[in-house]
Protein backbone atom coordinates (compact mmCIF):
# COMPACT_ATOMS: atom_id res chain seq x y z
CA UNK A 1 0.00 0.00 0.00
CA UNK A 2 1.22 3.40 -1.13
CA UNK A 3 1.54 6.34 1.36
CA UNK A 4 -0.74 8.04 -0.94
CA UNK A 5 -3.46 5.41 -0.44
CA UNK A 6 -2.97 5.00 3.16
CA UNK A 7 -3.51 8.97 3.44
CA UNK A 8 -6.99 8.22 1.54
CA UNK A 9 -7.90 5.24 3.32
CA UNK A 10 -7.05 7.01 6.58
CA UNK A 11 -9.12 10.00 5.70
CA UNK A 12 -12.19 7.50 4.40
CA UNK A 13 -11.97 5.90 7.59
CA UNK A 14 -12.12 9.06 9.79
CA UNK A 15 -15.16 10.26 7.68
CA UNK A 16 -16.58 6.78 8.34
CA UNK A 17 -16.36 6.98 12.14
CA UNK A 18 -18.13 10.53 12.29
CA UNK A 19 -20.91 9.32 10.16
CA UNK A 20 -21.23 6.37 12.95
CA UNK A 21 -21.24 8.16 15.50
CA UNK A 22 -23.51 10.33 14.78
CA UNK A 23 -25.58 6.82 13.14
CA UNK A 24 -25.16 5.60 16.50
CA UNK A 25 -26.60 8.78 18.55
CA UNK A 26 -29.96 8.56 16.34
CA UNK A 27 -30.47 4.41 16.98
CA UNK A 28 -29.84 4.93 20.45
CA UNK A 29 -32.55 7.34 20.61
CA UNK A 30 -34.49 4.86 18.75
CA UNK A 31 -33.88 2.25 21.65
CA UNK A 32 -35.64 4.04 25.06
CA UNK A 33 -38.09 1.43 26.81
CA UNK A 34 -42.01 1.99 25.50
CA UNK A 35 -43.19 3.05 28.07
CA UNK A 36 -46.37 1.22 29.35
CA UNK A 37 -48.35 4.61 30.11
CA UNK A 38 -48.80 5.31 26.03
CA UNK A 39 -52.33 4.58 25.28
CA UNK A 40 -51.49 2.55 22.22
CA UNK A 41 -53.41 -0.41 21.55
CA UNK A 42 -51.87 -3.88 22.01
CA UNK A 43 -50.79 -4.76 18.56
CA UNK A 44 -49.12 -1.28 18.22
CA UNK A 45 -47.25 -2.03 21.28
CA UNK A 46 -46.06 -5.45 20.13
CA UNK A 47 -45.07 -3.76 17.11
CA UNK A 48 -43.09 -0.94 18.67
CA UNK A 49 -41.45 -4.09 21.03
CA UNK A 50 -40.19 -5.61 17.83
CA UNK A 51 -39.30 -2.52 15.95
CA UNK A 52 -37.09 -1.81 19.26
CA UNK A 53 -35.42 -5.21 19.47
CA UNK A 54 -34.66 -4.66 15.61
CA UNK A 55 -32.67 -0.97 16.55
CA UNK A 56 -31.49 -2.42 19.21
CA UNK A 57 -29.43 -5.12 16.88
CA UNK A 58 -28.87 -2.09 14.61
CA UNK A 59 -27.27 -0.76 17.83
CA UNK A 60 -24.89 -3.08 18.12
CA UNK A 61 -23.88 -3.88 14.69
CA UNK A 62 -22.63 -0.08 14.10
CA UNK A 63 -20.93 -0.37 17.90
CA UNK A 64 -19.04 -3.25 16.58
CA UNK A 65 -18.42 -1.45 12.91
CA UNK A 66 -17.06 1.71 14.63
CA UNK A 67 -14.92 -0.47 16.87
CA UNK A 68 -13.75 -2.00 14.38
CA UNK A 69 -12.63 1.35 12.12
CA UNK A 70 -11.41 3.05 15.12
CA UNK A 71 -8.69 0.14 15.83
CA UNK A 72 -7.90 -0.06 12.03
CA UNK A 73 -7.23 3.91 12.39
CA UNK A 74 -4.83 3.00 15.00
CA UNK A 75 -2.76 0.10 12.92
CA UNK A 76 -2.98 2.25 9.42
CA UNK A 77 0.19 3.80 10.47
CA UNK A 78 2.09 0.08 11.06
CA UNK A 79 4.36 -1.31 7.95
CA UNK A 80 2.05 -4.68 7.83
CA UNK A 81 -1.82 -2.97 7.76
CA UNK A 82 -2.71 -3.97 4.89
CA UNK A 83 -1.80 -7.62 4.71
CA UNK A 84 -4.15 -10.43 5.70
CA UNK A 85 -3.67 -11.47 8.93
CA UNK A 86 -3.99 -15.45 8.10
CA UNK A 87 -1.51 -15.82 4.94
CA UNK A 88 0.26 -12.51 5.09
CA UNK A 89 -0.49 -11.69 1.30
CA UNK A 90 -1.48 -8.44 0.69
CA UNK A 91 -5.20 -7.00 0.89
CA UNK A 92 -6.26 -5.56 -2.12
CA UNK A 93 -6.77 -1.79 -1.93
CA UNK A 94 -10.03 -1.73 -3.34
CA UNK A 95 -11.22 -4.25 -0.57
CA UNK A 96 -9.87 -1.77 2.39
CA UNK A 97 -11.70 1.11 0.44
CA UNK A 98 -14.77 -0.69 0.40
CA UNK A 99 -14.05 -2.09 4.22
CA UNK A 100 -11.33 -0.31 5.91
CA UNK A 101 -11.85 -3.09 9.28
CA UNK A 102 -11.05 -5.65 6.76
CA UNK A 103 -8.29 -8.12 8.43
CA UNK A 104 -8.13 -11.06 6.04
CA UNK A 105 -7.84 -11.04 2.38
CA UNK A 106 -10.76 -12.25 0.05
CA UNK A 107 -9.80 -15.92 -0.21
CA UNK A 108 -8.90 -16.19 3.59
CA UNK A 109 -12.06 -13.88 4.58
CA UNK A 110 -14.11 -16.38 2.33
CA UNK A 111 -12.67 -19.64 4.06
CA UNK A 112 -14.52 -18.66 7.39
Amino acid sequence: MTAEERTVLKSKIQDMIVKYEADIKETEAMTQPISPENSIGRVSRMDAINNKSVMEASLRNKISKRNKLKMALTKIDNPNFGNCASCGKSINPARLMYMPESTKCINCADRF
